[in-house]
């Protein structure tokens, strides 16, 4: 199963539209999970064009999109949990708090949040974060995630130059 991951699009802000390089891979996406920060339900609408979407609201997401999308959530894909959540919030780093925001043992834990690409075991749980596909702040590219789930979890960065 691939699961293509994003957060942090900030559309319209930080881009017109999702770009060309994100829907070139949700062609072969089984799944969608977007960890919060869409800034508009259009984005969601459009994601739904390719898979099934799941996903979190962000601490920049207005009402529209909290209707939609809870804090946080956990999913089953391939046998394995996986939790989602945007990660902000005081103190501690994102990373921290994407952890401590679940109580039972996951899988894997998807966040935000921070806009960086990230990819560590803590303990057995699998921590990823996308990056941004709009906004890659002082990142030098813009990113995406692939998560393929199959007898173990597999993660990759896409990387790519042009938002468009």
């Amino acid at each position: 199963m691939k699961i293509v991951v994003t957060a942090d699009t900030h559309i319209p802000k930080s881009a017109k539209q999702l770009p060309s390089r994100l829907l070139q891979e949700l062609e072969t996406a089984d799944r969608i999970i977007h960890a919060g920060d869409w800034q508009t339900i259009e984005v969601y609408e459009e994601l739904q064009k390719y898979a099934p979407v799941d996903g979190v609201c962000g601490n920049v997401d207005g009402e529209d999109i909290r209707q939609v999308m809870p804090e946080k959530k956990i999913i089953e894909a391939g046998g394995f949990t996986i939790g989602i959540i945007h990660g902000h919030g005081e103190k501690k780093t994102t990373e921290k708090r994407a952890l401590e925001g679940f109580e039972e043992p996951l899988d894997c834990i998807i966040f935000g949040h921070s806009h960086i690409p990230y990819v560590r075991f803590a303990s057995k749980t699998l921590l990823f974060n996308p990056g941004s596909a709009t906004s890659k702040r002082k990142m030098p590219y813009y990113s995406f995630g692939v998560l393929t789930v199959g007898e173990e979890l597999k993660t990759e960065h896409i990387f790519y130059e042009n938002k468009e």
